[in-house]
């Protein structure tokens, strides 16, 4: 962030007192920019983590960071990559491990070489699916723990519809079958987190439904399910996983008319606050998809959407364009929304509560 900006940030929010955040170790009291940056998980282009990324981490102002193949080149060298972000991070008044993360289904989408070396559909497809899913989640929680990550982007728990669709494409749904999908997900989750990395169900309510081609990533994808269907079939893995104690969701950014004809799941509190937390009672961490998606293109910029997100009720907002200035503008946006009052500030305190629960529940 350039220094001007950060100066007039910091004008912003000088008058605002510490608060402090129930929960969070050592009775921490952060700043609106460290609550807000509890908020945001960071990511950065090529093989070294930038130097304002590690100012960000060392004062207490980001909650993680998400790493992609172009981060990684080698277990040794990603992990000696995170030793240098756990040593910036000794000296956050937040007192909790970072949330360091990637996504490693298995199949073709795994961002390090190894486990889970199976795709959910291969998975779904053996001889044995649930002995294999558990494997699955114990080589994930192994292979990420051995690098030094403690959450992994996994398992999908799309329910998928025809041969070759959004979700089959790339082998990353375990079956047309919500009911082998809500069981293989459980399997996964459970052994993954038994093995001490935290596991994220995604992408609520469902990209089951998705044509091929229809990306949220490329652009705005709407998914006319009725409501019926989007509860007994996309939705129905979710119940299983949230008994399995999954730790995060992350939320579709398709929109459903069936619950929200205006905005995509991860922008409504229809989705998020009624579907999700109340119908379902999810508890833990919710976390959009990437913040750059094209499917937001009408929604503003970094800062509009990522406070669009925290007030629909996500909690973490993954900036994931290769790039902290886009953590930089989305904390930034948070903190004066919050400072201001745009954002209400026992929800926006609960759910920076919410994330440091579950960082200082990992290593």
């Amino acid at each position: 962030m350039g220094l001007y900006l950060r100066s007039t940030v910091a004008a912003l929010l000088a008058a605002t007192c510490t608060v402090p955040v129930a929960g969070t170790p050592h009775a921490a009291q952060l700043d609106p920019q460290q609550l807000a940056g509890e908020r945001v998980i960071y990511s950065y282009s090529g093989l070294t983590p930038p130097q304002s990324l590690l100012d960000r981490i060392s004062a207490g102002e980001a909650a993680g960071v998400i790493f992609f193949r172009d981060n990684i080149s080698s277990p040794a060298q990603i992990s000696s990559v995170i030793g240098q972000l756990k040593q910036a991070n000794a000296t956050s008044p937040v007192r909790a491990p970072l949330l360091l993360m990637t996504d490693q289904e298995g199949g073709q989408v795994r961002r390090l070489p190894g486990e889970p070396a199976l795709s959910e559909k291969q998975i779904g497809e053996s001889a044995d699916p649930r002995a294999a899913a558990t494997q699955a989640g114990n080589g994930a929680a192994q292979n990420l723990s051995g690098v030094g990550m403690n959450v992994n982007l996994a398992p999908v728990l799309d329910v998928y519809r025809t041969e070759g669709d959004f979700a089959d494409q790339y082998q990353r749904s375990y079956s047309k079958d919500p009911a082998v999908v809500s069981d293989l997900g459980q399997a996964f989750i459970s052994a993954q987190q038994q093995g001490g990395v935290a596991a994220t169900a995604k992408h609520f309510p469902g990209l089951g439904s998705a044509p091929r081609g229809a990306n949220t990533d490329n652009e705005p994808v709407t998914l006319n399910v009725p409501l019926s269907t989007l509860r007994s079939v996309d939705e129905a893995p979710y119940p299983a996983a949230i008994g399995a104690g999954v730790k995060l969701v992350m939320m579709s950014w398709a929109i459903y008319p069936a619950l929200d004809a205006a905005r995509p799941a991860g922008l409504s509190p229809i989705v998020v606050r009624q579907e999700l937390r109340e119908r379902l009672g999810f508890p833990g961490v919710t976390v959009t998809d990437a913040l750059e998606a094209g499917a937001l293109r009408q929604f503003g910029d970094t800062g509009q959407r990522a406070v669009s997100a925290a007030s629909a009720g996500m909690d973490l907002i993954l900036a994931s364009g290769h790039d902290p200035a886009q953590g930089d503008a989305a904390a930034n946006a948070l903190a004066v929304a919050y400072q201001s009052g745009k954002l209400d500030q026992a929800d926006f305190t609960a759910a920076a509560d919410r994330v440091t629960t579950l960082r200082s529940s990992l290593r």
